[in-house]
């Protein structure tokens, strides 16, 4: 009976050691996004990132962000995508504007995963600020104020994470409220 209680009590710890330290599934635009599943079969289910994933589709970058990675995503959500002068998510999905919009996307991709945690020690070791490089060759500058997290393009605009931490099974997401734009 000791045995058996022993035995029951080791599960029980070990049971709680594992689902403590195991990513949690995070809410983003209205659907679970689960850290065992890659960015693209998240996205997809995020009703706040339609046009992300379709401007993805539209450069043929799926295959990519459904790779091995790993990859820091910075996903811009549709109210960020609306805050772009008329027409020009349009325009950016036209195929003759393909290289364009595969240069805008991947400018919101730096391999590695960097979570809020990795950033804000980088930040901290750069005085205030930490530099990105980009996927597209570009760099993205990370900044605090207070505790909210910021990444500045090359083009002066701010974007505020808004979620941070998405787990995915190829990196991790965080959610922005701008559209970041490589210097032109």
């Amino acid at each position: 009976m000791k045995t058996r209680k022993f035995l029951t009590a080791a599960v029980l710890v070990l049971g709680f050691a594992f689902t403590s330290n195991a990513q949690k599934t995070v809410m983003v635009g209205g659907a679970a996004m689960y850290p065992n599943k890659n960015i693209i079969e998240n996205a997809v289910n995020s009703k706040d990132h339609t046009t992300l994933v379709a401007a993805v589709k539209a450069a043929d970058l799926v295959a990519t962000l459904q790779s091995k990675g790993p990859f820091t995503v910075f996903a811009p959500t549709n109210a960020a995508f609306d805050k772009l002068p008329a027409g020009t998510v349009e325009t950016l999905l036209k195929p003759e504007n393909k290289k364009m919009l595969q240069t805008i996307l991947t400018y919101h991709v730096v391999a590695g995963k960097m979570n809020a945690s990795d950033i804000a020690k980088a930040i901290k070791m750069g005085k205030g600020k930490a530099t990105l490089k980009t996927v597209s060759g570009g760099t993205l500058t990370a900044w605090m104020d207070g505790k909210t997290l910021y990444i500045s393009d090359e083009s002066g605009n701010k974007a505020k994470v808004t979620i941070a931490d998405v787990n995915q099974s190829n990196g991790v997401i965080h959610v922005v409220d701008t559209v970041l734009l490589p210097k032109s």
